[in-house]
């Protein structure tokens, strides 16, 4: 009989029923479905997280991206804006409604629905990132505005797969904490429109000189036009592309229904009138030097600085002014103004800062001539001379180089003071010589010279390169008796209207005792009274030295009057001659051009020595002008070039004979005659015999040197 107790039948599972594929295909699915769901929920404690560690709306409004640094002159005025530049802060509902319609049509047509991040957005992205990827090109934009506001914040704009995610994130978090009008209001605030300008208002005042509350249809179009490439579709870089892109903008407008076509059509871009650019000038040259000091002046690299300068505008301008009205033609120019203190209130690297923005004051280096003769005079002084101690013009030989004077003449006995006014060169070698080279080149790096000095004997002919700014300091620090002079531009800066530095001028270092600088002071106020500096004179007390280099190369002219020291150079960038140039010439005139202006309103000044003149008057054009001064010339090393390796002149004007200097048939004697006769006490003297036209004179300066090897024009100086 059949056992009651039959094994049931066993049932087996219907997926064992499917084939191998299906079963693979189930599995996925399973697999897939729960990677899905481990992802969304790592996902929204990513989001919630993030959205927990947001900082509050208000926040978010006063923090800004990048360093804003505004650089102000003396009297307050801004001279520019660097970094970002933001406007106003503009509320929602105070932004034009055809702004937001725009900026949403142009950058995020589904804004207002999405959560942040748009999933129809990301589908196209992936499908033209594939595309540009098999193209070798990278694909930019396709955030939405959330995206785009957490970006501006929160990231960089450096491109990868991590930034995106994160990007995303915060983009999510953000929708989640804010509402749609505080996002668009961050965005229209905060995003880059080019030009500097951060934010709508920003954007609009600098394209359009007025506030964002007052934008038009077609600005507004112009400005969401910027969005996708602020460089490419400026309209100061370029106006037609601006303008294409705003005609682009209203299309997409109309055709997300926030205008009509015929709006559309009504609105020409063409007509949107562009604020002018402001013009670059020479406030450019000064505010070059200056800024780069804040590396190590200040720590702070975050909060907007204000930058307090030692520029006088009015003096600016005087100084541009009496460099374009001086400089000869294809020639440049540079100024330098300090104050007693060593406040910059001036500088003008060249003629044109658009057409060359390198600063000739503070960047070039080129040889002085006699300029450099100060640190001579300062050394003899020194040692112990007097202005009226007595020297002897005559033939000298210093280790195979023999100097000469301008006028190819010697003139015998004088005092210091003549040799000086009229840059007797034999004199400054002399002095040299006997104070020894090594002294005089310690004097210049005492007073202030950081390019590199010779000591070989033709150096106090001035063939070492120095710059106009350190020359100019070398001669205020004489007008401050002997007291050190540092040049700086910047007075005090504030971050948060907090001041993070103040300047403070050291007044302890005294580079000669103040009789010297006293007795300096006396040769140099000669020297512009009645030797090579006279067009300096500016109808008050003014001490001051000319130089003149090679073939009329560089001219110089440094001076000081009412506590303002000047530096005037002018020359060729390559060097080459400048027909004309001296330093009592074109330079001269433009410091008178300059200080007439800038100590106008400064009381009259006296010296602590009064004007004494000198021996004699020299010859008259030589004495005016001051000719090529510094007689010698000297290979790339600074040595001598012997007298038969010399280049001859060609076209030098002939120096006549002056009176009382020796050699010559039928030289005037300097006595009572002469003198009366040059006061007006008596008549004319007898002509002289004229000297044989054909006959090449001695002694006339050389046009030209040997160049150094490698092509620098150096060590050229007469």
């Amino acid at each position: 009989m059949p056992s009651k107790n039959l094994p049931a039948v066993i049932r087996t599972p219907k997926w064992r029923d499917l084939s191998f594929w299906k079963r693979v295909a189930f599995w996925t699915l399973i697999s897939g479905g729960s990677v899905a769901l481990l992802a969304f929920i790592a996902l929204l404690i990513a989001v919630y997280s993030t959205k927990s560690t947001l900082p509050s709306f208000d926040e978010l409004k006063s923090s800004p991206n990048g360093q804003m640094i505004r650089v102000h002159a003396a009297d307050g005025t801004v001279l520019v804006s660097l970094g970002p530049s933001y406007g106003e802060w503009i509320k929602y509902d105070q932004i034009p409604q055809v702004m937001k319609d725009a900026i949403i049509a142009t950058e995020d047509r589904r804004f207002e629905s999405h959560w942040g991040v748009d999933p129809v957005g990301v589908a196209r992205i992936f499908w033209r990132a594939k595309q540009l990827h098999d193209e070798g090109r990278r694909l930019q934009g396709g955030s939405t505005i959330t995206q785009q506001v957490a970006r501006t914040i929160f990231l960089s704009n450096k491109y990868d797969v991590g930034r995106k995610v994160r990007e995303g994130v915060i983009a999510l978090a953000m929708e989640r904490k804010f509402s749609k009008d505080e996002i668009l209001e961050l965005y229209l605030n905060k995003v880059y429109f080019g030009g500097g300008a951060y934010g709508i208002d920003a954007a609009s005042r600098k394209f359009f000189g007025h506030p964002a509350t007052n934008l038009s249809l077609a600005e507004a179009a112009v400005i969401a036009g910027l969005v996708k490439a602020p460089s490419h579709y400026s309209p100061t870089a370029d106006a037609e592309a601006a303008i294409g892109r705003a005609s682009v903008v209203l299309d997409l407008m109309a055709e997300t229904g926030k205008i009509t076509e015929s709006q559309a059509k009504a609105t020409d871009p063409r007509t949107v009138a562009l604020a002018p650019e402001p013009k670059q000038n020479s406030v450019r040259y000064f505010t070059d030097w200056a800024l780069p000091q804040l590396e190590v002046l200040i720590d702070e690299t975050e909060a907007p600085l204000e930058v307090w300068t030692t520029l006088d505008l009015n003096m600016q301008r005087a100084a541009d002014d009496a460099i374009r009205a001086n400089a000869p033609k294809n020639a440049q120019g540079a100024l330098v103004s300090l104050d007693r203190d060593g406040a910059v209130r001036a500088m003008v690297g060249g003629k044109d800062y658009v057409a060359s923005i390198y600063n000739r004051a503070t960047q070039a280096t080129r040889q002085p001539g006699s300029a450099f003769k100060l640190f001579v005079y300062l050394a003899a002084l020194e040692s112990g001379h007097k202005p009226d101690d007595l020297v002897v013009d005559e033939p000298v030989t210093i280790n195979g180089w023999s100097p000469r004077n301008s006028s190819g003449a010697f003139r015998g006995e004088m005092n210091i003071r003549t040799a000086f006014a009229y840059s007797v060169n034999t004199i400054a070698a002399k002095l040299g010589q006997e104070v020894g080279f090594g002294a005089i080149a310690d004097m210049a790096r005492r007073f202030g010279i950081t390019t590199p000095v010779d000591t070989h004997p033709a150096m106090v002919l001035g063939t070492s390169d120095v710059r106009l700014i350190d020359m100019t300091r070398a001669f205020a620090s004489v007008a401050n008796k002997g007291v050190a002079v540092t040049p700086y531009g910047i007075t005090r800066v504030t971050a948060n209207n907090a001041v993070i530095y103040q300047h403070e001028v050291d007044t302890s270092h005294v580079l000669v005792a103040p009789y010297v600088a006293a007795q300096m002071t006396d040769l140099m106020q000669t020297a512009v009274a009645t030797g090579t500096g006279r067009a300096a004179q500016i109808g008050r007390p003014v001490a001051g030295k000319t130089g003149t280099t090679t073939s009329n190369k560089d001219g110089w002219f440094v001076g000081f009057s009412s506590g303002l020291t000047t530096g005037v150079w002018m020359g060729r960038d390559d060097a080459k001659v400048v027909p004309g140039l001296q330093g009592g010439t074109a330079p001269a005139r433009a410091f008178h051009d300059f200080m007439v202006k800038a100590v106008a309103k400064r009381p009259v000044e006296q010296f602590d020595t009064q004007v004494t003149l000198p021996e004699y008057a020299l010859d008259e054009e030589n004495a005016a002008y001051g000719e090529p001064d510094n007689g010698v010339f000297v290979d790339e090393d600074g040595n001598p070039v012997p007298e038969d390796q010399q280049p001859r002149s060609d076209g030098t004007e002939q120096v006549q004979p002056v009176p009382g200097q020796q050699g010559g048939q039928g030289d005037e004697q300097l006595d009572q005659d002469w003198i009366d006769r040059m006061t007006g006490k008596r008549g004319p003297a007898p002509a002289q015999p004229q000297r044989d036209q054909r006959e090449a004179p001695r002694d006339v300066p050389r046009q030209t040197a040997p160049q150094p090897r490698d092509g620098a024009p150096r060590g050229e100086q007469q």
